[in-house]
């Protein structure tokens, strides 16, 4: 029995490099391979869009920070798409000089139908052509005062897409929250800028990025209705051949969910979404890899559900055959250190992800030294806990749910330069 264990975890673990290797190689590409220098800069007029469910405690505070850029004033337009909301998100956003389009439906739920119908009702209002380029954000972001001056220049540089630096506001407020925030810090730092490096397609994860208008044409508005509609974004320009450019000088605060409840909802959805992304697209990211777009394709053909799958299957087979040892007479002490082991291999690769990550950003992570440090372990935890959703997932039916904020962080201390101690003034 251990025999035939061992050999289904060998082909599992080739799978799994299959997936995961080149995310290790992508920690070594921003430190031999530099960005290119950006070509001349032209000036864009840009609507900034933000659809929130009941975010009145939040959304005034994002429009203040548009409003006080360092871009010229006439050309940005803040747009709020209060979605579905009970409270006052419209009010407030009114009152803080955006846009608003109020909409209700009970069918169509999610950001992406939210999404195209700021596009449509921003084109009976001012015209197809009126803007460049948009940008969406999140109602609880806080994008420093420098972010549409930056990202604008790499739109500049011919990339009809751009994403950007993904900081986290409250990465002191527990493990979920600090893992989480540096989930996307590492996504910023060495997938996106590794990809932009290599010539890959940096990838769109819901918040802080920008889209040309030309793309919304072509796109019919955004037709993207599945529970990671991001995802489904990126997966549908990549096999297009559509590069993205990603942008590390453009950063913004996003907050993170530290509750138990909603981290389980929120990576549940991920996780659904995932593999609603993988259904509608594989066969075609597939073909893709055979192509000259080898490796956008690749890349992104596995960062979607085959991870989830093989982990999911890895957990079932090792529970069977930890039982099946068991049943033949090998001591439990055997049983626990041999899938101790596996275990112990997955967490010293992510303990490495998150060691490169929390070192090179220290001084960007708003949290005491302490902290910082100490979440540098339970960030294996946090990955692990996808492995229950992967199962849920392929069974529930996942729904969008909300997550309100109810609380706002002092942005005027989350925008200031950390100090010299390398202990940034937000905890002090």
């Amino acid at each position: 029995m251990l025999e035939v264990l061992e050999i289904i975890n060998g082909v599992l673990g080739i799978l799994f490099t299959m997936c995961y290797f080149f995310q290790l190689l992508y920690l070594i590409i921003p430190f031999i391979i530099k960005l290119p220098p950006h070509k001349e800069t032209k000036l864009h007029k840009i609507a900034v869009i933000s659809c929130g469910r009941n975010e009145e405690a939040v959304i005034g505070d994002l429009i203040d920070r548009i409003a006080a850029q360092d871009y010229p004033k006439e050309l940005i337009t803040m747009v709020v798409v209060a979605d579905n909301c009970t409270d006052n998100t419209a009010a407030v956003a009114k009152e803080h000089g955006a846009i608003v389009y109020e909409r209700v439906s009970k069918t169509q739920v999610g950001k992406g139908y939210a999404l195209d119908f700021a596009l449509k009702k921003l084109d009976e209002d001012f015209g197809e052509n009126a803007f460049d380029a948009f940008i969406v954000f999140d109602a609880d972001n806080i994008p420093m005062p420098n972010y549409v001056t930056e990202i604008n220049k790499t739109f500049s540089d011919g990339y009809r897409v751009v994403t950007s630096y993904r900081n986290s506001k409250n990465y002191g407020d527990g493990w979920r929250a600090a893992a989480s925030g540096l989930w996307f810090l590492r996504e910023a730092k060495y997938l996106n800028g590794s990809r932009m490096r290599i010539g890959a397609c940096p990838q769109c994860t819901g918040t802080g990025f920008l889209f040309s208008n030309s793309i919304r044409k072509e796109n019919g508005g955004w037709p993207f209705h599945t529970l990671t509609e991001d995802y489904e974004f990126t997966c549908n320009s990549v096999i297009k051949g559509e590069r993205f450019g990603y942008c590390e000088e453009a950063m913004f605060y996003d907050h993170q969910v530290s509750g138990l409840r909603q981290s389980w909802n929120q990576k549940l959805r991920w996780t659904k979404g995932g593999l609603q992304g993988f259904l509608i697209y594989w066969k075609a990211l597939l073909r893709g890899i055979f192509s000259k777009k080898f490796v956008a394709c690749y890349d992104m053909l596995f960062s979607l559900a085959p991870a989830y799958i093989l982990s999911l299957a890895a957990c079932i087979i090792n529970s069977v055959g930890a039982v099946a040892l068991l049943a033949t007479g090998e001591h439990p002490l055997f049983v626990f250190l041999y899938i101790g082991k596996m275990v112990l291999g997955a967490y010293l690769i992510l303990l490495l992800q998150s060691f490169v990550t929390t070192l090179t950003e220290w001084r960007k992570i708003k949290a005491n030294p302490f902290k910082k440090f100490i979440y540098i372990f339970t960030f294996p935890l946090y990955v692990f806990t996808f492995v229950p959703c992967c199962f849920v997932a392929l069974f529930k039916r996942v729904e969008w749910k909300e997550i309100r904020h109810t609380q706002n962080a002092d942005s005027s201390k989350l925008i200031s330069e950390p100090s010299e101690e390398g202990e940034d003034k937000t905890d002090k």
